[in-house]
């Protein structure tokens, strides 16, 4: 067992003192005077031996109460001088570190306050990791992203998650960027890095949408061209079309029977160059929605009458699941009649002989499924972008003025097959 220094200290005075008291007896019994003043000194020589402990263990009681202080994180406690060099150097010493280590706390705290503010205001969306590469926190906007309940999510890998934009991010490799798209329509630009945090590094990702800067951006791009060339072609068409019309007027003799009808198909030929143009056309002119309170019920049970003789001459049936009630929302029925009807035409164009289509209507959103061939995933990242069709004959135009007339709308969309096999065309009121 190892004794303490301040046990050796005491052992040792009180083993000295009491051979001295010892040997004063044996030699000194007989002359009772000076054997008074040995005894004398010697309890003096306790006394001072008690006060020489005492100022041993000053600065010993200072380190241990500044330990204690340094270990409960309290910086406030500083010690008073007194008097004595060795301890006040000692004193000295500790109030600096204590002052250093309290700035150096103040500072962490205001950077570390400052970093919090930063991420909780910042408009993209960060997730934070633990050690373990398991979600530990979300600032607000991604918060917001995910329907304020980060529950399922935290404490879990990127890729247990479930959620098809994390489960995206989870194979990205630290430092690198990448643009990720979900649902065919939305568009993340996704950076993933690291931080050190108690000498272990730990990973972060920082993801900013992009969806609206690129549809605008793409919108003004096709715009032009696409006015550009309507323009051009259109005048063109006007011109050529009013030439032949007046050719064909003049060719009355049979024996120009032929000719004039090569100049019908020409002309034909050029009112269907017209109509093709005038689909591009839409989708850069397509104007504002005017809302207005409409039955969705209505419109939708309308909408199937109206395409089921296409969905039965295809072998394919359709399935209304619709509520008793009407389903009031303000929107533009015209409009909004175009975007089912094009969603539902492309299910039937995607079934085979024996496929069903569903349509599920609620309160809050419609619900558009069919269990034909399902989507590619590299063809449902292109979906919605304009002039790319998977039909030989297509012109791209169909789900782009969708998107156009949903966003214009403000109604969250995706497009997307799920587990099960089934396309599912979501469209979320508000």
């Amino acid at each position: 067992m190892r004794l303490s220094t301040r046990f050796r200290y005491v052992l040792y005075i009180l083993a000295l003192h009491a051979a001295l008291l010892f040997l004063v007896y044996k030699i000194l019994y007989q002359d009772k005077l000076l054997f008074i003043a040995s005894e004398i000194f010697l309890l003096l020589s306790i006394l001072f031996s008690i006060v020489l402990y005492r100022s041993f263990m000053r600065p010993i009681e200072f380190v241990r109460s500044g330990i204690e202080a340094i270990k409960e994180k309290d910086f406030t406690v500083k010690f008073v001088p007194t008097g004595k060099g060795e301890v006040d150097t000692l004193i000295e010493v500790y109030n600096l570190m204590i002052d250093q280590l309290r700035e150096e706390r103040t500072k962490l705290h205001e950077q570390h306050f400052f970093l919090e503010k930063l991420i909780a205001a910042s408009p993209i969306f960060i997730i934070i990791l633990d050690f373990d590469d398991c979600i530990e926190s979300m600032n607000v906007k991604a918060t917001q992203y995910f329907k304020n309940d980060i529950y399922p999510f935290k404490g879990r890998k990127l890729e247990e998650t479930g959620h098809p934009l994390l489960m995206e991010l989870a194979h990205i490799p630290d430092g690198e960027s990448r643009v990720v798209k979900t649902n065919g329509v939305v568009t993340f630009k996704v950076q993933r890095s690291h931080f050190m945090d108690q000498g272990f590094r730990r990973s972060f990702l920082m993801i900013e949408e992009l969806t609206n800067e690129l549809l605008e951006s793409e919108k003004n791009a096709y715009g032009k061209v696409i006015r550009m060339m309507a323009h051009e072609v259109n005048n063109t068409l006007g011109a050529t079309d009013s030439i032949l019309q007046t050719t064909g007027a003049f060719l009355t003799d049979e024996s120009f029977r032929d000719i004039k009808e090569a100049i019908l198909v020409a002309s034909e030929r050029n009112r269907r160059l017209t109509r093709f143009m005038r689909n591009f056309a839409d989708v850069v002119r397509l104007p504002m929605p005017v809302r207005e309170s409409t039955d969705v019920n209505k419109l939708v049970s309308d909408v199937v009458v109206f395409m089921e003789p296409a969905a039965a001459g295809n072998g394919v049936s359709i399935r209304p699941f619709l509520p008793d009630l009407p389903v009031m929302k303000n929107m533009d029925a015209g409009q909004m009649e175009h975007v089912f009807v094009n969603v539902i035409k492309n299910a039937i164009e995607a079934c085979k002989p024996g496929n069903e289509i569903q349509l599920e209507l609620s309160e809050s959103n419609l619900i558009i499924r069919n269990n034909g061939a399902p989507i590619n995933p590299e063809v449902g990242n292109q979906l919605f972008n304009p002039f790319f069709s998977t039909k030989r004959d297509g012109q791209g135009i169909g789900l782009t003025l969708t998107r156009e007339i949903l966003l214009n709308h403000g109604f969250e969309f995706s497009l997307e097959t799920d587990r099960n096999g089934w396309t599912v065309f979501a469209i979320e009121f508000k």
